[in-house]
């Protein structure tokens, strides 16, 4: 199997909050996850993602993961 290594994972939280007009605040709220770990995932800063985090996300914001880690080309 071929790796492309001209790929990378993001994570497109920005958008789908924006979609549903939902704040980092409010999503903070809605998970039970800190506010800062919240922000982290907005501004793609995460490097190892946990996937409860992501199971509370996609639960309160009643999406896919797939809506959420997106595989795009590296610019």
């Amino acid at each position: 199997m071929v790796m492309q290594m001209d790929m990378a994972i993001v994570l497109a939280l920005d958008h789908c909050l924006e979609t549903r007009n939902i704040s980092r605040y409010e999503l903070a709220k809605r998970t039970g996850i800190k506010y800062q770990t919240i922000d982290n995932y907005y501004k793609n800063k995460v490097v190892r993602y946990d996937r409860d985090i992501l199971l509370k996300i996609c639960l309160a914001l009643q999406c896919e993961v797939g809506d959420i880690v997106k595989i795009v080309p590296v610019k």
